[in-house]
C-alpha cells in the first residue's frame, strides 16, 4: 500500500504498523507554524548527533525551510541540503519504508507530499575485529570478521583491491529480513558454482535467518553426509584465498562466520599457516596431519580387530601384556572402547560449554581422574585408555574444527563393525566411507578433488607444497 499526501493519515498508518513497538520514535516538527514534518526512527539504532546537526538545527534554528521557494518538496530540500553526504532514497510503499526504518534509517514525512525520504543514519554497536578464538594463527593476519556486514566486506576489499571483486546483496527471511552478500572475483570464479549458489539462495523461503548455519543447511546438496560441504571461517585471509581460487563466499549480516563454496575433503586437513611458512616444514607437517587424521578414526577399530580376531598379527610379548592387563575387565573389548569413547566425547563437550576459565581444566583433569579410576576399579583395562586417549588427541591436529566432527562420528560405526565382523567389518566400513566420498559432489565439485578425479598439478601441490618462485623481468 502506498502513502497519501495527508500526513495525519500516514502517521496513523505507521503507528498501526509499529503498534506496541516502544523503541520506534515518532517526532513532530512544525516550522514557523506552517509546514509539519514527521520523523520516524528506531531509538538505539541511529546516530542521534546526525539527526540533531543535519536536520533539527537547520530546520528549527537556522530557518532553512524559508528558502523552499526554488525547491519542489521538503524531501528534495532535505536530500540536497540537509543530508548531502548520506545515503538517501525516496519510497512510497508502507512495507518497504517500515523495513528500512527497522534497519537504521530515519523516515522524513512532510505534509502534502506522497513520498518519504529515507536517510541511512544507522549506528550499530559492534565489537572491533580480533583474532578468531577457534582459528588461531602462528603467522599471518590476527584479525577476524565481526557481526557487522559492512565491516566484513571492507576487510575483503582491503585484501582484493580490485573492481573485479563483486558483492551481490539480497535479503532472506520473511521475518528477520537478513541481509546476505554473495562475494566472488569476476573472471576467476567458477560460473557454474556461482549460478547454482544464486539459484539456491533465491529458493530459500523461511521465516528466519539468525546465523549462517540456516543458509548452510538450506543449500547443501545432502543432509545425510557427516562431512561438511562448505567451509566455515572467521578469517578474512582464508576467504580472500578462496576467492582468488575461484570460489564463492556467502556473508551473513550479524554473523562473523563466512561460508565458502565449494570445499573438498583435503581442504579440511589444510591449515592457513601452510601458505605462510616455508615449504619444507609445511610439506612435512601436512603428511603428519594426514597420518594422524586417519589414525584418529581407525586406531580404536584396528585395536579391536587385532586383539579380538587376529591375535597372530600382534607380537607375542605385546599380546601377553595386553591379555594380562585385561584379566580383571568384566566387559568385552568393543564395549570398553565404546564406553571410553563416549566418556571422552562427553568430557570434550563439557570443556567447550563450560566457562573458558574452568573448561580446559575440567576436561583435562576429568579425563585423567576418570581414566585412572576406571582402570583401578577394573572397569576397563589400561590399554583401552591409552588407545582412546591417543585417538582423541590425534583428532586435535585437524585444523578445521568442524571437519573433525565427521571423523568423530565415523569412529562409532567403525567400532561396531569391527567388533562384530572383525577385519572384514572394518574393510566394509572403510569401503562404504570411500564410496560415499566419491559420490559426494557439493556444487558440482567432486569431494575428493584433486585425488579423484586426479588433477596432476593440484595433486602434486597437495602432497608437496612447492616453493614460490620469483618472476625475473628481462628487458
Amino acid at each position: 500500500m502506498d502513502i497519501g499526501s495527508n500526513i495525519i493519515e500516514n502517521e496513523k498508518t505507521f503507528k498501526t504498523v509499529f503498534q506496541d513497538c516502544s523503541d520506534v520514535v515518532f517526532r513532530d516538527i512544525t516550522i514557523h507554524g506552517e509546514t509539519r514534518i514527521l520523523l520516524i526512527y528506531v531509538d538505539g539504532m541511529i546516530n542521534s548527533d546526525i539527526i540533531t546537526a543535519n536536520l533539527l538545527k537547520p530546520l528549527i534554528y537556522d530557518g532553512l525551510l524559508q528558502g523552499l521557494g526554488t525547491i519542489d518538496s521538503v524531501a528534495q530540500m532535505c536530500a540536497q541540503q540537509l543530508f548531502p553526504v548520506l545515503s538517501t532514497k525516496k519510497l512510497s510503499n508502507f512495507e518497504q519504508i517500515a523495513e528500512f526504518i527497522l534497519k537504521g534509517n530515519v523516515a522524513i514525512l512532510a505534509d502534502g507530499e506522497e513520498t518519504v525520504l529515507l536517510a541511512d543514519v544507522s549506528n550499530f554497536k559492534t565489537r572491533s575485529p580480533e583474532e578468531p578464538f577457534n582459528e588461531a594463527s602462528i603467522r599471518g593476519s590476527k584479525e577476524g570478521f565481526t557481526e557487522s556486514l559492512r565491516i566484513n566486506t571492507a576487510m575483503l576489499r582491503r585484501i582484493a583491491a580490485t573492481p573485479k571483486l563483486k558483492l551481490e546483496s539480497m535479503t532472506i527471511g520473511e521475518l528477520t529480513k537478513t541481509d546476505i552478500v554473495i562475494t566472488y572475483i569476476e573472471g576467476i570464479v567458477s560460473m557454474p558454482v556461482l549460478v547454482e549458489v544464486r539459484e539456491k539462495l533465491k529458493g530459500i523461503h523461511i521465516d528466519k535467518i539468525l546465523e549462517s548455519g540456516y543458509i548452510e543447511e538450506s543449500i547443501e546438496d545432502t543432509h545425510l553426509s557427516p562431512f561438511p560441504q562448505m567451509m566455515v571461517t572467521e578469517r578474512p585471509d582464508v576467504v580472500g584465498a578462496g576467492l582468488l581460487e575461484g570460489k564463492v563466499a556467502i556473508l551473513t549480516d550479524g554473523d562473523p562466520c563466512v561460508l565458502i563454496v565449494p570445499t573438498t575433503f583435503w581442504e579440511g586437513l589444510l591449515a592457513h599457516d601452510d601458505y605462510y611458512e616455508r615449504f619444507l616444514f609445511v610439506s612435512m607437517i601436512r603428511w603428519v596431519r594426514f597420518i594422524f587424521a586417519f589414525f584418529s578414526v581407525l586406531f580404536p577399530s584396528i585395536y579391536i580387530v587385532l586383539t579380538n580376531y587376529h591375535i597372530e598379527m600382534v607380537p607375542l610379548e605385546l599380546m601377553m601384556t595386553i591379555a594380562s592387563l585385561r584379566e580383571r575387565s568384566p566387559f568385552p573389548t568393543v564395549i570398553e572402547v565404546f564406553m571410553m569413547e563416549f566418556v571422552f566425547e562427553g568430557l570434550r563437550e563439557a570443556g567447550i560449554r563450560l566457562p573458558k576459565q574452568i573448561g580446559p581444566l575440567v576436561s583435562i583433569v576429568g579425563a585423567l581422574i576418570i581414566g585412572e579410576a576406571a582402570v583401578q576399579a577394573g572397569i576397563v583395562s589400561a590399554p583401552i585408555v591409552i588407545v582412546v586417549a591417543a585417538a582423541g588427541i590425534s583428532s586435535f591436529i585437524i585444523p578445521r574444527f568442524r571437519f573433525g566432527y565427521a571423523l568423530r562420528i565415523l569412529r562409532f560405526p567403525l567400532l561396531i563393525l569391527s567388533g562384530t565382523f572383525g577385519l572384514f567389518g572394518l574393510g566394509i566400513g572403510m569401503m562404504a566411507i570411500l564410496i560415499h566420498l566419491i559420490h559426494l559432489s557439493p556444487f558440482g565439485t567432486p569431494y575428493l578433488t584433486p585425488v579423484a578425479p586426479q588433477i596432476a598439478r593440484k595433486f602434486t601441490h597437495l602432497i608437496l607444497r612447492r616453493p614460490r618462485k620469483r618472476v625475473i623481468e628481462t628487458s
